[in-house]
This record gives C-alpha cells, structure tokens and sequence, in this order.
C-alpha cells in the first residue's frame, strides 16, 4: 500500500528536497553531480508542465538550447550556436531514444515524433563532451522512453482541447512485473492551424518494457510507429509578417503542399552482469521512413531504410589503490535512402492542389559508419578524479544518379575525438569540473553535391575543440540547486549550403565560427507551510556567436554574428503545489534578437512570452486519480518569430522570406483519468 500512495495527490506539497539527479545507464557516471559535463535534465514532470503537445517550450528552458519550432512538423535545434544556419531540420546534434539513434545517415535529426507523454526523461549534453555518444560538435539528446517504476499495473486517458482546432487523445497502459515490465501507448495529434494551409495530424502507437528480467541481465525492447501529414503554409516576408502573419505563401497555399510520412523504429537491448567487475549492454535496431512531400516546385518521395548496433562494455578495476571505472564499445550504422523528384502540376488541377507529373530526378545513396568509443574515470582521492575519453569515426558513401547513370563511392578519414576532464568536489554536494574536447559534424547530402549532383570529394566534416568549465552546488539543505558553464569552441571547414535551385544547394568550407558564453541555472523548493510549496527556476545563456574567418562568394563576413541564432536567452518559471491538490504555474521566456542572414543586413525582433497554467488533481476512488488543467500561451499576444529561415533567397522582385510566425495567444484545458492496479 505504501508503493500505491505516492499516486495519491494528498502528498503533492510536501517538502520535497532536489535529490541528485540519475542520468542515463550509458554514462560512465550515474549521477548529474559526478558528470565534468554541462548536461540539462528535462524530468517527466518538466515535460508535462505545458499542454503536453509542444516540446519546445520545455526544450527551451535550457540555457544553451534554443529550439525554433513552426507547427510542428517543422523544427530546428542548435545548441550554443552549432546547427543554427541549417536551412531546414536539426543537424550536427546526435539523438538516442534509450539505445537507439534517432539521426538519419544524412544527418537529419527528428525527436517530434516521440509523444511527450511516453518520455520518461530528456538529457541534453551540450559540445562534444561524450566519447560514448559519438563526439557530435553539437552535443546529443538521450531520451528516455517512460516506464512504471512501481509494481502493479497502471491505466490512463487523457484529452487536451485548445485554440485553433487543437485537439489530442491519449490511452495509456503500463505493467511491472517481477520477471518482466510493458508499457504500451497511442496517441493521436490534431489542430487546424492558425494559419492559411497549416492543419496538422499525427498518431502513434508506442510499445516498451522489459523482459527476461533477472539479478544479473534484462532484455529491453522499444518500438514506435508514426503516422503523419502535415499542410505547409511556409515562410513569409517582413512586411506580410507584420501585417496579415496568418496567411501562408501563395504558392504553398495554391498548391496545397505537405508533408506526410509513415515511420517505423524498433530496437532491442540486452543487459547483463558478467561478474562483480564488468558488464556488457548490447542493442540491435532498425528504422524506417517513407514519405511524400508535394511542393510547388516538385514532388519529393523518399525512403529511408537503417539498420545498426552497438554493444559496450563497462566496469571497474583498481590500480593499487585507486579505484577506476570505464567503458568501451564499438557502434555501427548503415542506411540505405532512396528519393525522388516529380513534377508538380498544381497549377493545370483547377484550384484542387498538388498533380503529379513526369518524374525529374531519382537517386541513391548508402552510407555506413562506425564509431569506437572509450572513456575511463580515475578517482585519485575523495575530492579529485580525472575522465578522459576517445572516440573514431569512420563514414563512407556510396551516391548513385539515375539521371547521369553515374555511382560515386567517397569515404572521410578517419576522424579522432579526444576528450579529457577534470573534477573537483570539496564536499559530496558540490563540484568543480573542467574539460577540453574535440567533436565533428559529417556533412549532410546537400552539402556533399557540386551543381551536377555529384559528389565534392573537397567537402571536409567540421570539427573543432570545447573549452569548458562549470560547477554543480547544492545549498540550503539541498533545495536549491545551482549551476554555471563557461565554454569556448572554434569551428574548423565552416560548412556552408549554398542554394542555387528550389531545392538545388551547392556545399562548400567557407571558414570558421567562433563560439563561446556563459550559462546558469538555479532550481529552488520553499516549503512555506503546511500547506504551500513553491518551485521556482531561473536560466539564462549570455553568448557571443561569430564568424572569425567567413568569405562566401567574394563577400567577407568575418567579425558578423552568427545566423540564426539568439546570443542571449532567458527563462524563469514557479510552481505553486497546495496539499489539496490545486496548483498554478508561470513561466517566461525571453530571446534576444537573431541575424537573419550572414551580411547581418536583417535582423528578427527580440520578444517575451509568457504563459500559465492552473489545475487541480484530486482523487476520485482510492486507486483513481482525475486531473484537471487549463492553461494560456502567449499571454500577452507577443507577435514573434518562432522559426526563421536563414539566408532566405529573394526570388524576382519579392523580399525575402524569413519569417515562419509564432502562435498568437492561445487556450487549452485538459481533461486525465489515471487508475492503479
């Protein structure tokens, strides 16, 4: 009955300290104190403080992370400035879901698909401070797949209702066993959009768990399948940004377009102890993509289809008195794509939208890579220990053009990342930590093509070195929490795309960038009485992000600021718990201007964003728990972009098109009925 009551709402303003946070089994550490790394932790209940749709938000409240996001379907990531001239999507940064990766082998990294309610935690390491996680000049995100934790079983349904024809649905059924656990979820997504051809709908069924469950080994397996189709209203101009930002552009708008795909990722793990000294964690997955993206210049159909595995090996040993601990393992990856271009006949389909014509452009490409990783921590006393790690990357493809009846094989060096950290912990609730390191970014397909298709055997990976150091604190008997990093990086062989069709890009190493800022973060509890608790948090990113050395077609850029991304962003946020089970939440966002281009010519507005939520969980039956919740975004009608498009070229005499506008304020309440078993 004990396990039972902390389901109970009764408890939800009791004192409550900010314990060490558990960070990912793949770690070499187990704890986010003991890690000579800047890692944001994103906890369940982080992830469920918004309307449980938008992943932004709570990504967001990171120092360092900055997430720009437009309905959805479209999205990018960059931490500390790396991946924000991406034209579209998120590269440069790696992502696992538990064992699995989430990053295409053209580089393409997509976390949306994953619902927010079958995630049990996000772990966001910024730079290249993980040899084990592939040494991504970005860093990586870990996410954890959501498991019940307590013995029994557990069922829920949820509904959110919101502005804008937002609507979504959630069953959720969770079983843990002695000898094995299951969790099995299906969500479906839906809104109308705020603007012109922007309506969006998503379902997913997610299945995990464990089996075989024993002392010494377990076997895990996830699995997750994605269905889509998401209209796109694009991006628009200054002046139509400020004056009518719900209208789409006209040619999306006529010709309907869209995005629609189905996707499919299944993964196995088996852990096991081999002795009191050494254990292995083994994983096969496999991943596939198909979709269908009709544009107003073209039809583009791609299949994506990617297998891998990866197996480590950890443990601990003693050189006379000093105790260490490593891992080590090998991780391959292979992907086979096939795409498409055809023509677009929408303008001949009298008003009805996207025609598929003739079929212009077919190609392949497979690539593979491996990366050997190892990483060894030496405690030398109490108070100090060193880390040090390394990791190989090896990546070869193979292009084949179906128009030029060509097949082109190209393979990189071989690339080593080094790392090399030290800690400092004057007592058991505070650290010190420094740390260099090296990461690379492998080009994606774009910027591997000369004008011909073909691929440019002088593209580079970029690659550069982090300089870093942070300190981890607890105070006031350990509720609050504090935290600062204070980084520097140089990116070496700048890639850039340079387009030169609708979707035609040409890849070149233009230069270097320069990165460097400072982050801080601080959580605090305050039990004020009996009755209320206060959460609180505040972060902020102070950042100076450049070009050092950047000529692109005859234009010297060195000493600008970097392209879309904010030099400066802030967050603050409080929770309000009551024993009774009311509770009401605040939070804020501010972002700093952003250069839309690399001449530094046009800049994006800074804005602040607020938003609250209040609720109520109570319970209705001794094992039946309800949840009510209303919240509003955008509090004050902030008019925002939410996704800009960098280096947007203008096409005759139309200014260019920068601006994907953020949601104006907006309201939602939800509806949760849980029941324990």
């Amino acid at each position: 009955m004990a396990q039972k009551k902390e389901g109970k709402n009764i408890d939800a303003a009791k004192a409550e300290k900010l314990n060490e946070v558990v960070i990912s089994s793949l770690h070499i550490n187990d704890s986010l104190l003991n890690a000579p790394a800047s890692i944001g932790i994103l906890s369940k209940k982080d992830l469920m403080q918004n309307n449980t749709t938008d992943i932004s938000t709570v990504v967001n409240t990171i120092p360092g992370v900055f997430m720009q996001s437009a309905n959805f379907t479209t999205s990018r990531i960059s931490i500390r400035g790396i991946g924000a001239r991406t034209t579209y999507g998120t590269n440069k940064i790696r992502a696992f879901y538990g064992s699995i990766p989430l990053t295409s082998g053209n580089s393409e990294t997509v976390i949306d698909d994953i619902d927010l309610e079958n995630i049990g935690q996000i772990e966001i390491i910024k730079g290249p401070l993980s040899s084990v996680y592939g040494a991504g000049l970005g860093g990586a995100i870990i996410i954890s797949p959501q498991l019940l934790k307590i013995q029994g079983q557990n069922a829920s349904i949820s509904t959110v209702y919101g502005s804008f024809g937002l609507l979504k649905n959630t069953l959720n059924y969770s079983l843990n066993k002695e000898s094995s656990s299951l969790n099995v979820s299906y969500h479906k997504l839906k809104t109308d959009g705020w603007r012109e051809n922007s309506a969006y709908n998503r379902e997913g069924i997610t299945l995990a768990g464990e089996l075989l469950k024993r002392k010494n080994s377990q076997l895990t397996y996830f699995s997750n399948y994605t269905y889509l189709k998401a209209f796109i209203p694009s991006s628009i101009s200054k002046n139509v940004f400020e004056n009518n930002p719900q209208a789409g552009a006209p040619t999306w708008v006529a010709s309907k377009g869209f995005k629609e795909y189905k996707s499919t990722l299944a993964g196995l793990a088996y852990d096991f102890k081999i002795n009191e000294n050494l254990s292995n964690s083994s994983s096969v997955f496999i991943n596939y993509k198909g979709s269908n993206e009709p544009r107003p210049f073209d039809i583009l159909r791609q299949y994506t289809f990617a297998t891998g595995a990866r197996t480590q090996f950890s443990g601990n040993f003693k050189i006379k008195e000093t105790q260490n601990q490593f891992i080590a393992g090998i991780e391959y990856f292979t992907d086979n794509y096939n795409g498409n271009t055809f023509e677009n006949l929408y303008q001949q389909n009298n008003g009805l939208g996207s025609l598929q014509g003739n079929q212009l452009t077919e190609t392949d490409q497979k690539r593979h890579f491996y990366n050997i990783f190892s990483q060894v921590r030496t405690l030398l006393s109490e108070q100090f220990e060193i880390q040090a790690g390394i990791n190989y990357n090896k990546t070869e493809f193979e292009l084949t053009n179906y128009n030029t009846s060509s097949t082109q094989k190209y393979s990189y060096d071989g690339i080593l990342a080094p790392q090399f950290s030290l800690l400092f912990k004057p007592n058991t609730q505070r650290t010190l930590y420094f740390s260099v390191s090296r990461g690379f970014s492998l080009p994606a397909t774009e910027e591997t093509l000369t004008t011909e298709g073909t691929i440019n055997t002088d593209i580079k990976p970029e690659n550069g070195y982090n300089f870093e150091t942070g300190g981890k604190f607890y105070f006031l008997n350990k509720n609050l929490y504090t935290e600062f990093a204070l980084y520097r990086m140089q990116i070496k062989d700048l890639l850039v795309a340079k387009r030169i069709g609708d979707d035609q890009y040409v890849g070149i190493n233009a230069g270097e960038t320069f990165h460097q800022g400072l982050e801080i973060a601080l959580k605090h509890n305050w039990q004020m009485n009996n009755f209320f608790l206060l959460n609180s948090y505040v972060s902020a990113s102070i950042g100076n992000y450049e070009f050092k050395d950047f000529m692109d077609s005859g234009n010297d850029y060195s000493g600008n600021k970097l392209t879309g991304v904010a030099a400066n962003k802030a967050n603050a946020g409080l929770l309000l718990n009551t024993s009774s089970g009311l509770y009401f939440s605040a939070d804020f966002q501010f972002v700093d201007e952003i250069p839309l281009n690399d001449a530094n010519s046009d800049y994006s507005d800074a804005y602040n964003i607020v938003n609250l939520k209040t609720g109520y969980r109570f319970e209705i039956l001794p094992q039946l728990t309800t949840h009510l919740a209303f919240g509003v975004n955008n509090l004050f009608d902030e008019k925002y972009t939410s996704l800009i498009l960098p280096n947007a070229v203008a096409v005759g005499n139309n200014t260019p098109r920068y601006y994907y506008p953020g949601l104006p304020v907006n309201y939602y309440g939800s509806i949760s009925l849980n029941y324990l078993f």
